[in-house]
């Protein structure tokens, strides 16, 4: 199930390469990748997990509200980070020249699927 809403959230967004669930702990669960990405995904997600734990315990400390999105810009990528529940998050990594804000539209669509999935 999961790889079938990460397929079609790489595939509706122009610009995409591709999408992981994972654990905040760096265990991933589903990842989809498009054919010729030069892109390990789950390195991505790994080191990119530990920056967003370091920014939701700052988020904690702050009392401002649980962390809900992390968005990083690269030279060469977008990467979108959501929570989806208090271990897991989405990531979506997207060129430079792809849609950020359908990427961005389309994670928060799928997430109410993917959060009961995971329950």
């Amino acid at each position: 199930m999961f790889d079938v809403i990460l397929e079609r959230i790489v595939t509706q967004c122009p610009g995409s390469l591709g999408a992981l669930i994972m654990g905040f702990d760096g265990i991933g669960i589903e990842e989809y990748v498009v054919e010729n990405a030069d892109l390990d995904l789950t390195l991505v997600g790994i080191e990119y997990s530990n920056v967003v734990k370091e920014i939701r315990n700052a988020s904690d400390i702050l009392k401002v509200g649980n962390l809900r999105e992390v968005s990083i810009k690269t030279e060469q990528y977008y990467v979108i980070i959501q929570t989806l529940t208090e271990d897991y998050f989405i990531a979506l990594v997207i060129e430079r020249r792809g849609n950020f804000g359908k990427g961005r539209y389309l994670l928060l669509r799928e997430s109410f699927e993917l959060k009961q999935a995971l329950s």
